[in-house]
């Protein structure tokens, strides 16, 4: 069930990242459901991947 991101689904990601805002970038911990879906439909890319990529990295980012 993990795996690496396929190089289609890094690109994906990739063109997510490329449009949001620095605001977005420097606080995407915190981005809503509603933002994330935003992002997604914006990019024109799978909401699923953009959601599951932004709940890791707020993961990773939480103090232990």
């Amino acid at each position: 069930m993990l795996a690496s991101p396929t190089s289609d689904e890094i690109g994906q990601l990739q063109k997510a990242v490329a449009i949001m805002t620095e605001k977005e970038l420097n606080n995407a911990v915190n981005l809503t459901d509603e933002q994330v879906a935003r992002i997604a439909d914006d990019a024109k890319i799978d909401p699923a991947l953009l959601a599951i990529f932004i709940n890791g990295y707020a993961l990773y980012c939480k103090p232990r």
